[in-house]
């Protein structure tokens, strides 16, 4: 029988068939919400975790600790509780009461920091408890395992599943790591495959989706790696992940509303192509936020 680690990836592709408005293009979302953790970051949290472990830099008695946004802590939780590590998770105190939750359940010591300081605080925290030298810190913006996973996995999946047709892959950019390693798998198989990322406007919030000052800029991202960016506000993340759940039955977050939202406008751009998105995680993950109130 499987284990829970054995569960990650393999999810499927849905198409968009209402919201997209040309027939000579299909749309499709990949639905990461399928991972047992829920969401598209189980993928590099089994890779960062197995990839310390193979390498013996996760001592015995050492905790893991790492800044998260949400999706990362949880796929973390999940993994590090597999394999029998501790594990503690820094994030911003605006964080979604669920996400918290989940991170607890799986046993997680959560730890919360100011909202006005962003993810750019719990970082910090984060690289002042790696320098006692009594936890790893996975590192998930500058640990090259994070976008390997994608490489290794996400980008095979995607090239199968749509017979090598695909001609634009569109991904919201966090760690970035997705759009890293799926890009690097796609430009191999064909260097014409158009390979586009999303980001929030200027004062946008779109949890899973940011702007990156200099200093804090992923050192895993490779912009030649990325044909297009298109700036997505939080409205349009909102409207979208509200309309993907009422009218194609897809229930996500605002990053996965970002991502479709820049898909449909690829789309309607395009004579005839294959567009395929990143749905990254679940709607239930922000029941407790406004995202779903009219």
């Amino acid at each position: 029988m499987p284990s829970i680690l054995d569960l990650v990836g393999s999810t499927p592709l849905v198409e968009v068939t209402h919201l997209n408005l040309n027939p000579n293009v299909k749309v499709y979302g990949k639905l990461e919400g399928h991972n047992p953790g829920g969401s598209v970051k189980d993928r590099p949290a089994l890779s960062m975790i197995q990839g310390a472990i193979d390498r013996g830099e996760l001592k015995p008695g050492m905790k893991l600790v790492e800044a998260t946004s949400g999706n990362t802590g949880i796929a973390l939780a999940m993994i590090a509780k597999a394999v029998g590590v501790e594990i503690e998770l820094i994030m911003p105190e605006h964080a979604t009461a669920e996400r918290v939750k989940t991170m607890q359940a799986y046993g997680a010591k959560v730890i919360l920091t100011p909202s006005e300081r962003s993810m750019e605080g719990s970082i910090d925290l984060a690289r002042e408890k790696a320098a006692t030298g009594e936890y790893l810190m996975l590192n998930q913006f500058g640990n090259p395992d994070n976008y390997k996973a994608h490489y290794r996995h996400t980008g095979p999946e995607i090239w199968e599943a749509t017979e090598g047709k695909i001609t634009h892959f569109v991904s919201a950019m966090g760690t970035t790591g997705t759009i890293m390693g799926v890009s690097r798998y796609l430009k191999e198989q064909n260097p014409n495959v158009q390979i586009v990322g999303t980001q929030p406007t200027e004062g946008s919030r779109i949890p899973g989706i940011r702007r990156w000052p200099e200093a804090y800029l992923p050192a895993i991202f490779e912009p030649e790696r990325v044909d297009r960016i298109i700036d997505i506000s939080q409205e349009e993340a909102s409207t979208m992940a509200r309309k993907l759940a009422k009218e194609e039955s897809i229930f996500s977050g605002m990053s996965s509303g970002g991502a479709a939202v820049a898909a449909l406008r690829v789309a309607e751009e395009l004579e005839e192509g294959v567009v395929v998105f990143i749905v990254c995680d679940r709607g239930d993950r922000y029941l407790s936020s406004p995202l779903f109130e009219e």
